[in-house]
């Protein structure tokens, strides 16, 4: 398949000489325990296919194999990725950012090198190599696997030399320091007068723009952190309740952890709003003003609203982390559990029982948003994690809207890029212990409902796929950063287009301005016109579009809650509270987190029928239009299998392809199963077996 790590190609020309072959090997040459770039046995071809910053390590020709049909090409080893290019393939003008064998080296999870029918060895970083490989297996983060079996006659001195540069490479790989991005200009764009294809509310005339067209009429833009002085983690522009000062703001911020205080997320059309913030900060003693403020901040104007223990229910940063590898480990094609007991195992790995609580959450808190008017507080410790995943799954259960190609991807740079969700730490770039693909959980869950409402969403699976391979690829600088502040402090100017810091360098280079570089919204410079048409849900049912669901501020759509009632809403129930914050009565609290108050047991009934029959002086509301409540019990949550299976093609086939000669090719196999199913129909079941619907259901 075509959707793997994005990068440049490589136009290589015939090698001239041999590199020498010692007692241990070929030689590689070496500077200070560096390999120095070999380009220059490559006649200087590849100057204009390689990175701002890339240098060509060693290459060797070989032949991909394990998907059909095999290609014979070049292995290249850069300071920044590993690519395979097959014999005859050229740059595309159209997408000259485009390969789809390119493993960037912090995404290859695993290198294994192959001699004969036994000889297996596990390369890790630094790790010499013990014999001269005749076949080498990359399995990258992302769950792709690249196999190129090199060839002989000679050759083998480099497929030594480009194994040996791989393991190297990866030991001294800093992609964040190397890494200095792309400008607009490589890529054959000007950068003067190109528009971002997504608002990247780098301005705060972005962020009027998408206030406006939420309808929040009742917030503003507020600039207190237009210098990161707040916090560094927040975006420099924010909603604030508009009766709300920045002076009372930068006070309020100061009382939550990170100083991420309440802030609108997203205002909802029938009037309600959602919010979120950070856990109180617990070394905090605000005064009076200070409290009003932040009570004022939480409330945003309603008399009902919901505090929501966000990380309750929900798996740990580690949980997440533990079982992301152990679905990898699983998902390998040398998986050691077999096959009568896959299943079993793969429930074992808990990742779709994270999917499943996580849709369960944002489906209860999105009948929280949608059932009344009113301020529901989403609370994180660190607000930079679980409160983006829910936040963005709220909004896609809620609104047609957001269930848009253009609508979601607004949507991930709102809550994710420009929330300052820390991708690099999360994604394991940094190699910090802090690693957790939450944003990858999320995008598992938006499969889960693209499966379940096929109809209600413009995008397809094969967008979800690029987006997610997109996540650990060194063409783009939008997920190659923790925080908003670190985006933009090269270049003394906040955009996500800035260059990432290097060490070195102090002076931003010449005309370097604002979307000067690759976002990873730039699609059309990394996929092909087919490819993006791809992209587009052929099932998507154009009466689900925004304009024809729901006018903005409908009176009778919501019902009012009770006179200034709070709640808490813990282990899927809500409880009345009598106060906002935990400092107003008891300052013994301040030593608590925003798990400060007794929870309820957990409630077995889903929120939807707490919401729509009780209690009895809210009133009898219906569903709303518009509003997707999934199902997350047993088989109703599957395995991604065209993400996480990729490295098993034979498990690929049945599943349906994207165009029409795959559609046909995916009917031929279909026909053949039922014909190697029709003899064990039974005898009293003769007459059905030519009804493929009978066949079929009884196979399942």
């Amino acid at each position: 398949m075509w959707w793997g790590g994005r990068g440049q190609s490589f136009n290589i020309a015939p090698q001239k000489e041999e590199p020498e072959m010692g007692h241990s090997g070929p030689k590689c040459v070496q500077r200070t325990g560096m390999l120095e770039p070999r380009s220059r046995q490559l006649d200087g071809h590849v100057a204009s296919g390689c990175l701002p910053g890339e240098q060509i390590l060693a290459w060797a020709p070989g032949v991909r194999k394990g998907l059909e049909p095999e290609l014979p090409g070049t292995l290249i080893c850069t300071n920044l990725r590993v690519t395979f290019q097959p014999c005859g393939w050229q740059r595309s003008q159209e997408t000259p950012l485009s390969s789809e064998y390119d493993f960037a080296l912090v995404n290859i999870g695993r290198l294994e090198a192959v001699s004969g029918l036994s000889r297996v060895q596990l390369l890790r970083p630094g790790s010499p190599l013990k014999f001269i490989p005749e076949e080498i297996l990359i399995h990258g983060r992302d769950f792709r696997l690249l196999r190129v079996a090199f060839e002989a006659g000679g050759l083998e001195p480099q497929a030594f030399q480009v194994t040996m540069a791989i393991v190297q490479a990866r030991a001294q790989n800093s992609q964040v320091q190397q890494y200095a991005g792309i400008p607009l200009s490589k890529a054959g764009q000007s950068s003067g007068s190109r528009k971002p294809p997504v608002p990247l509310l780098e301005t705060s005339e972005d962020w009027e723009a998408e206030r406006k067209k939420q309808g929040a009429r009742g917030w503003r833009v507020s600039t207190v952190n237009e210098r990161f002085d707040i916090a560094t983690s927040l975006p420099r522009y924010f909603w604030v309740p508009k009766r709300t000062l920045d002076s009372e703001v930068r006070r309020a911020f100061g009382h939550f952890h990170q100083g991420r205080g309440p802030r609108l997320s997203w205002h909802h059309p029938g009037g309600s709003d959602l919010l979120r913030c950070g856990g109180f900060y617990t070394a905090s003693d605000p005064n009076k003003e200070d409290i009003r403020a932040v009570e004022s901040m939480l409330q945003a104007g309603h008399s009902d609203v919901v505090l929501v223990d966000t990380v309750d229910e929900l798996p740990s940063l580690a949980d997440v982390q533990l079982a992301h590898l152990r679905l990898r480990a699983l998902c390998l094609p040398d998986s050691s559990a077999a096959e009568e007991k896959w299943l079993s195992a793969l429930e074992g790995t808990r990742w779709l029982d994270y999917v499943r609580s996580c849709l369960r959450k944002a489906s209860d808190i999105s009948v929280l948003v949608t059932s009344r008017v009113r301020s529901v507080v989403l609370q994180e410790r660190g607000d930079r994690d679980f409160n983006g995943l829910l936040s963005s799954l709220v909004q896609l259960l809620s609104v047609p809207e957001a269930r848009t190609l253009l609508g979601f991807q607004s949507l991930v740079q709102r809550e994710w890029v420009a929330a300052g969700h820390p991708f690099l730490t999360r994604l394991g770039v940094t190699g910090a212990s802090e690693e957790a693909p939450v944003f990858l959980l999320f995008l598992d869950c938006v499969w889960q409902l693209l499966q379940q409402f096929p109809a209600e969403f413009e995008f397809s699976e094969f967008f979800l796929l690029a987006l997610h391979d997109s996540a650990r690829v060194p063409d783009t600088l939008t997920f190659l950063r923790d925080t908003p502040w670190e985006r933009g402090k090269q270049g003394g100017q906040f955009n996500s287009y800035t260059q990432i810091y290097n060490p070195g360098y102090c002076q931003p280079p010449a005309g370097n301005s604002v979307n000067s570089q690759l976002s990873v919204w730039d699609w059309d410079l990394r996929y092909n016109s087919e490819q993006i048409l791809q992209f587009h849900n052929p099932g998507y049912d154009p009466e689900h579009c925004p304009d024809s669901w729901l006018p903005r501020q409908q009176p009778s759509f919501m019902v009012p809650g009770p006179p200034s009632s709070v709640w808490l809403f813990s282990r899927g129930a809500l409880t009345p509270l009598n106060q906002l914050c935990p400092w107003r009565d008891n300052p013994s609290l301040l030593a608590v987190s925003s798990r400060w108050l007794p929870r309820a047991a957990i409630s077995s009934e889903s929120l939807a029928d707490q919401e729509w029959g009780l209690p009895s002086h809210w009133g009898a509301c219906p569903l709303p239009p518009g509003l997707l409540l999934p199902g997350y019990l047993g088989p109703q949550i599957r395995l991604w299998r065209r993400c996480y299976l990729r490295g098993r093609p034979e498990v690929q086939k049945g599943l349906s392809a994207p165009t029409i000669s795959g559609l046909q090719d995916e009917l031929s196999h279909l026909q053949e199963l039922l014909r190697k199913w029709t003899p064990r129909i039974s005898p009293e079941d003769h007459s059905k077996k030519r009804d493929p619907n009978t066949i079929l259901s009884q196979s399942r």
